[in-house]
């Protein structure tokens, strides 16, 4: 019996070469699933969701996301794979395949009865060995030439979607990243927004040098068409509200009554004139101006601003205003009585744009803008969603090419330079540590191979080919449309040099951790809060079965027992679907202690 048997009898137990099995099993199924959607010719996973929601994605990290994964080692893959999307914006996908296939490669002598230690040291061998071998891989790239970047932002995006969408995407991409760009400072890309509108083709979605907001003016008679235009930021209310402390004011008549209305009234009126007076001293050639407010506008505020041909927009999101400033310039304000002409923005036009039920405000031709806005249209969800993953990873490729200012070449090359390298190194590893980095060399031919298979080429023979040119001295990665090697910067197929170090250290970290697991236990410690008036050591939450009330302890059903086996029965049913056990509700009887709220 295991002593963790002992400590607990309930406990669910799994040891030894059964343990490793099970991990080796969960990381070849994550593998599995994963294989078919890398590189350009990858294919598309359908996710169904509970609602009968759909979803098509070949995204790696949206996959992991979305998908329930219930074996706990696979859940554990999942996590750290995403978390190198988080940490690096890619290698999602790749991470998982080199995981899942080092510890296939490890089953073979984990088999033949080498101990997972001396695996595990030589992937750690290797590793060290593959992460030196990247540094002097590593190119220097012209990260100001925007035809390398747009180079870049391709090889990500062309994985996504398909390759004419994505060549549309591309500009998209390295031009927003290039508009938030500031010099000697750290690329946000927080500051580019995307905007989405189910709206005619994809083909028409482009990038707005300003602000897309999801709301538009709140009078019906308002301009929908500005041209240069000043455009006024604040968060101050512009109609009466309520005070913070409880008071109140006491009239006697009608009169005092019209009074107190009139003040009322004349305190937002005096914050509309300002802003009609800062109106009048900027618009002396025709220009026209915008009011864009966090706050509320009342609706005789509104129709006094309409009047003087003001665009005002009312409680505007926080992201937006956040954004507003930086796209179009000017200072928020949050007082309107020591507003200046330096505080406002400028763009040459502002136009509403109506689709169904839903307003668009663009603020598009800013002089210096810094925050940008990338409008996905579409015929439906499904592409929408999509396009929204992709740019998402390419937007992140051009960020760390900026970034690392380095780059190594794509395409499944820097793999085979890398497998060649650890085989010489393999010749200085003394013992049987070796035979971990053979397996963790040969487990880098995974991407080249699987992106010959997904090209619909006989990977063994793609892969005899691309081994011959390596050992030859020449940098070669998969051509997918020939299926030959081919020189990936000839073509501009680059992978991020950052993507590459997480992965490579991160595929070989958690392998090692799974190989070295003897036992998984199932005996996890429930916590749980005690409760008033409770003469047991914990409390229970109740659980809800058939729409009837039952004790989690198992007492509040019928003919259950307190401390005996747990069988559901149905309880009394009230109202709300959680109750606590108290001790006034256990009697004693010569089976045990019985609920008293269970029904006879």
């Amino acid at each position: 019996m295991s002593a963790v048997e002992v400590v607990n009898p309930n406990a669910d137990l799994v040891r030894h070469a059964d343990a490793t099995m099970m991990n080796i099993n969960a990381a070849r199924g994550l593998y599995d699933v994963l294989k078919t959607n890398l590189g350009p010719k990858g294919t598309l996973k359908m996710l169904v969701g509970g609602a009968g929601d759909l979803k098509l994605t070949k995204d790696g990290n949206t996959l992991l996301h979305e998908m329930m994964i219930q074996h706990p080692t696979a859940a554990l893959i999942a996590r750290i794979a995403t978390a190198q999307d988080d940490v690096a914006g890619d290698g999602t996908t790749s991470n998982v395949l080199i995981i899942g296939d080092l510890m296939k490669q490890a089953e073979r002598y984990l088999a033949d009865g080498l101990h997972p230690r001396l695996v595990c040291e030589g992937i750690q061998a290797a590793k060290g060995r593959v992460l030196d071998f990247l540094e002097k891989v590593k190119t220097d790239v012209p990260v100001d030439d925007r035809d390398f970047l747009i180079k870049v932002a391709s090889a990500s995006l062309r994985t996504k979607l398909h390759p004419e969408l994505a060549d549309l995407v591309t500009d998209i991409v390295v031009d927003a990243v290039l508009c938030v760009k500031k010099p000697g400072e750290q690329l946000d890309l927080h500051m580019v927004e995307i905007m989405s509108m189910q709206h005619r083709h994809a083909a028409e979605s482009r990038l707005v040098r300003g602000l897309v907001m999801d709301h538009g003016g709140r009078h019906p008679d308002m301009k929908k068409q500005l041209n240069k235009c000043y455009i006024l930021t604040c968060n101050a209310t512009l109609e009466y509200e309520k005070s913070e402390v409880n008071s109140g004011f006491m009239y006697n008549n009608a009169e005092q009554r019209e009074k107190m209305l009139a003040a009322e009234r004349k305190w937002v009126d005096d914050r509309v004139q300002l802003i009609l007076d800062l109106q009048k001293k900027v618009c002396v050639n025709g220009e026209d101006f915008v009011v864009v407010n966090q706050k509320g506008i009342d609706p005789l505020a509104l129709d006094l601003l309409q009047k003087n041909g003001i665009l005002a927009l009312r409680r505007a999101k926080r992201r937006n205003m956040e954004r507003l400033t930086l796209a179009a310039g000017g200072v928020a304000v949050n007082s309107f009585e020591d507003m200046t002409p330096e505080d406002l923005g400028y763009a040459e036009s502002v136009y509403e744009q109506q689709l169904g039920e839903d307003a668009f405000t663009f603020i598009e031709g800013p002089r210096h803008p810094q925050s940008c806005t990338i409008l996905l249209k579409g015929p439906h969800k499904h592409t929408i969603d999509q396009m929204k993953d992709a740019i998402r990873d390419g937007l992140r490729a051009v960020r760390n090419a900026i970034e690392d200012g380095k780059m190594v070449p794509g395409a499944g090359a820097f793999e085979l330079l890398a497998h060649a390298d650890l085989m010489e190194f393999k010749k200085s590893v003394m013992g049987r540590a070796k035979l971990g980095v053979q397996a963790y060399a040969d487990s880098l031919l995974i991407i080249p191979r699987t992106l010959a298979e997904n090209a619909g080429y006989d990977a063994n023979d793609t892969l005899i080919k691309l081994q011959e040119a390596t050992a030859a001295g020449k940098t070669v990665g998969v051509d997918i449309n020939s299926g030959e090697p081919i020189d990936p910067s000839s073509i501009g197929v680059w992978d991020n040099w950052r993507v590459k170090r997480q992965m490579l250290d991160s595929s070989a970290v958690i392998t090692e951790q799974l190989l070295l697991v003897d036992e998984i236990i199932r005996a996890g410690k429930q916590i749980k809060k005690p409760g008033p008036g409770a003469d047991v050591a914990y409390q229970a939450e109740a659980v809800l079965s058939a729409g009837r009330r039952g004790c989690a302890e198992g007492c509040c059903g019928a003919g259950n027992v307190f401390g005996g086996a747990r069988t559901q029965g149905a309880g009394p049913s009230e109202a709300s679907p959680r109750v606590l056990c108290g001790s006034d509700w256990h009697v004693d009887s010569p089976l045990g202690r019985h609920c008293a709220r269970a029904p006879d």
